[in-house]
């Protein structure tokens, strides 16, 4: 941070406080859920802020310190928690959040299950967990039980037990590799 010179007051003859000076704001250009979105942010702002104050809240602020997982999101297909990184290094990268999974139109498999098995109670881990159940269904097609409890380990739900969530990215992994095998 920048700070003016101090200067003597000429009433006084003391010393004044220097001057505030706003850190810099840096350009940052990056995609979410598939739009191009550019902003302009100072290097200490979180991901999780940059991406609310563009208007993405369904990122959701719980902890801020990489504890809870509601803010997960996908960053170049990975889950991470948006309040452990810096929104510039954002740059040139491409965020999904739980809104680019699915629609209310056209839900994805997980939202679908998340609802069918009763997953959502107050819905504040909702985001966050669906994302990293994204993630692990990319990379792990067909989960064990134990693989899906490892697969949300970073995401902490306060109200239904776990064995909803659970059941319900199972039943996801069952439907998406029953489509998959129906196109091949």
């Amino acid at each position: 941070m920048k700070m003016a010179t101090a200067s003597k007051s000429k009433r006084t003859g003391k010393s004044s406080a220097p001057a505030y000076v706003p850190p810099k704001k840096l350009p940052i250009s990056f995609t979410v859920n598939g739009q191009e979105v550019s902003a302009e942010a100072p290097a200490h702002t979180t991901l999780l802020y940059l991406l609310r104050d563009l208007g993405f809240t369904e990122v959701k602020n719980g902890c801020e310190a990489g504890d809870c997982g509601a803010c997960t999101i996908l960053l170049d297909g990975l889950a991470m928690n948006a309040c452990c990184a810096l929104g510039v290094q954002a740059e040139g990268r491409e965020i999904t959040t739980v809104k680019g999974i699915g629609t209310v139109d056209n839900l994805h498999p997980i939202q679908q299950k998340f609802i069918e098995h009763g997953a959502i109670q107050c819905g504040f881990c909702t985001p966050g967990m669906i994302v990293a159940a994204k993630e692990l269904l990319d990379l792990t097609p067909n989960p064990s039980r134990h693989e899906i409890k490892a697969g949300i380990a970073g995401n902490l739900c306060r109200c239904t037990g776990y064995v909803k969530i659970i059941d319900a990215i199972e039943a996801a992994a069952e439907e998406l590799s029953s489509k998959k095998g129906k196109r091949k």
